[in-house]
Parts: C-alpha cells; sequence; structure tokens
C-alpha cells in the first residue's frame, strides 16, 4: 500500500448555505473506483491537517449559491498540495465552469456533468460514511421534461435508463432514495420496482413522481413498495387536473394526506397569487405543500433573487410563514392552515401573521 496512490476526497464544510443530509455521492462513487485500482482512499470535510499528501484531490460542490465554500477549499488545497491534481466537479461546478476556470486557470480540473458510467454505475464506497444507512440510487438519469427553471437539462442532458438497480444497493442499509429525475418517463421502471419489492426496504421517491404519468396501475404497483412519502411537483398552474388526479388515486388506494408531499416553486415566472392558489389548492386537497424557492442557476448570494413578479416584502412573508406556521419548512393539512391558507382569498390574507 506503500507505494499505492493517495486520493483525497473533499466535501466543503458545512454551512448556513452549504448544507445537505445526504453524504457526497459523487465522491463515494470515485472512492469505490480508486479503491477498485488498489488506491488509499481518504474521505474529509473541509481542510485536511495531519500531514497526508495526496497525489489526487477531488472537491465536490452543492448549489450555485454555495459556491463560496468551494473556492475556499480549492484555494486551501491548491497551496497546501502544490503539485497535486485537483479536480472539482457537482453541480455549482458544471453550471458555472466557465467561471471556475476563469478564476483558477489551468490549476483545477472541472468535472463538467455526470462522470462516465463506468464509474457512475459503480456501487458507492459507503465505508467512507459509516453512520450513513440508506443507499442513494439513479435508476435513470436526464428527464424527458425541459422546464425552463430546472437544470438537470444541463448537469444531465441525455435521458439515460438502466433496466437493474440491484448492484446499487448497500447491502447493511435499511432503506433505499432514489434519486431520478423522473422514475416513471423509464421504460424499466416496473422491473425496478420489482427489485425494490424484492429487497424488501424503505423507498424515497425523493425527487418527485411525474404526475402526469400516473395512472391507476401505475400507483397500485408503486403501493407494493414500502413507500415513506409519495412526492409530486406543483410549479404551475398547468399540471393542477393531472397533479389532482394523481393526489386522488394515490389517496383512494390507501394513502394519507400527510403521506403526500408536493413541492411548490415559487419566484419564477409566476406572481403571489398564482403561488397562493397552488397552496390553497394542495391543502384543500388535504396533501403537503412544501414552497420552494426559485434560486438563478449562477453563482449568486442565496436568496437574493427576486423575479419580476414578487418585492422582497413579499417573498419574506413567505419565508415568515414557513418559520411560523409550517412545519419543517412544509405546510401540513393542519386544520389551522387549511382555514388559513387553503379558505384564504388573498396573498396577504394566506401568509400574513397578523
Amino acid at each position: 500500500m506503500s507505494n499505492a496512490m493517495k486520493v483525497l476526497l473533499v466535501e466543503p464544510p458545512r454551512s448556513r448555505t452549504y448544507y445537505t443530509k445526504y453524504p457526497p455521492l459523487g465522491l463515494l462513487k470515485i472512492g469505490a473506483h480508486h479503491k477498485r485500482l488498489g488506491h488509499e482512499v481518504r474521505l474529509v470535510r473541509g481542510q485536511l491537517e495531519d500531514g497526508w499528501k495526496p497525489d489526487a484531490v477531488y472537491i465536490t460542490s452543492l448549489f450555485t449559491y454555495a459556491y463560496g465554500a468551494v473556492h475556499q477549499m480549492i484555494d486551501y488545497y491548491a497551496a497546501t498540495c502544490k503539485r497535486t491534481r485537483i479536480v472539482v466537479g457537482g453541480i455549482y461546478a458544471t453550471l458555472c465552469a466557465d467561471q471556475l476556470e476563469r478564476k483558477y486557470g489551468k490549476r483545477i480540473n472541472v468535472q463538467r456533468g455526470v462522470m462516465g458510467e463506468h464509474i457512475d454505475r459503480i456501487l458507492p464506497d459507503y465505508s467512507l460514511v459509516p453512520d450513513w444507512t440508506t443507499s442513494i440510487v439513479f435508476s435513470s438519469r436526464g428527464c424527458i421534461r425541459r422546464c425552463p427553471y430546472c437544470s438537470v437539462k444541463m448537469l444531465e442532458p441525455v435521458f439515460a435508463a438502466y433496466p437493474s438497480i440491484k448492484n446499487q444497493i448497500w447491502p447493511e442499509h435499511k432503506s433505499i432514495v432514489l434519486w431520478d429525475n423522473n422514475f416513471l418517463a423509464s421504460p424499466h421502471w416496473e422491473k425496478v420496482c420489482s427489485e425494490l419489492e424484492a429487497l424488501g426496504k424503505e423507498v424515497d421517491f425523493n425527487q418527485g413522481l411525474d404526475a402526469r404519468l400516473v395512472t391507476q396501475d401505475v400507483a397500485r404497483r408503486l403501493m407494493r413498495l414500502r413507500l415513506k412519502m409519495v412526492r409530486f411537483a406543483y410549479d404551475s398552474l398547468q399540471v393542477r387536473e393531472p397533479l389532482r388526479r394523481a393526489i386522488e388515486v394515490f389517496k383512494g388506494l390507501g394513502l394519507r394526506g400527510r403521506e403526500i408531499s408536493v413541492y411548490c416553486l415559487y419566484n419564477f415566472q409566476d406572481t403571489p397569487e398564482d403561488f397562493r392558489q397552488r397552496v390553497s389548492d394542495l391543502l384543500t386537497w388535504g396533501v403537503v405543500a412544501y414552497p420552494m424557492r426559485f434560486e438563478p442557476l449562477e453563482a449568486r448570494p442565496k436568496s437574493t433573487h427576486v423575479d419580476r413578479g414578487w418585492t422582497e416584502a413579499e417573498l419574506e412573508m413567505v419565508a415568515d410563514a414557513r418559520r411560523v406556521v409550517g412545519y419543517g419548512g412544509a405546510f401540513p393539512p393542519a386544520v389551522g392552515l387549511v382555514e388559513k391558507i387553503g379558505a384564504s382569498k388573498t396573498f396577504g390574507d394566506a401568509f400574513s401573521l397578523r
């Protein structure tokens, strides 16, 4: 092992803007790849200060507004590992690659998008995060939709679906979370469901299901899984009827309203009244509304973008309501919230805290 290549995987330190409850999946896959080659691999959050000198450093990134922590890590490792190859990947690195290359030139290598399939389809090395108990899986990459607010078309421009996910599951894990951008668009979704059912672990389609693709038969097949939660998105009033029907189908099969959570985009080509109507619909239908404030796909501080249909004061009203009367940032169909927001007539009635 003394002659083996030393590989350091770096996750920026967590902060108010750089935060996720999930481990860095891309780094775990890179770690598994290098271990197969007989290399020595370490994962660290932030600065490594024990004198270990890596031959390669991989730095991950999250959303574009969390660029500061990524720059901090690049600066530190470029200074302390002067001759070491540094690769920067992830969401921010892909969407803002030109900015990174202008700032750091040839000192870093920017990995745009997903690494090759030989790494993307490898079983992540979860031994690097021994306290983590959930396998994170992509049964497909990309999406058949081209929503204007979404970064998927840049991060994963080609839709590719895989017929099996069995080799992506860590045996000791208790649950599985799928990060597919559009699981039901895969021609293999039923086969994957059969594998998930056979594994018998709790399943979460974390990115949400496409309500337009839900039928009675689809819902029945999904309900055979140990579902933690069913998630949808209500990003515009155009999907109102398909979403309403999908919710009715799942509730008709016995799923409780609090087990259906719906992402509700705002601050993107909408208005406060449009947003109020969508949240009101969800609470009236008896499901959880989870507001998602739009952030531009560029490097700028978080919560500084104000769309032309909104004002800073109106956006702050939503933030205050989520914090004060919401639960974990969401609006569940509790009686008080249904009466306040679900039955509201104006944005002010719905979200003011007077």
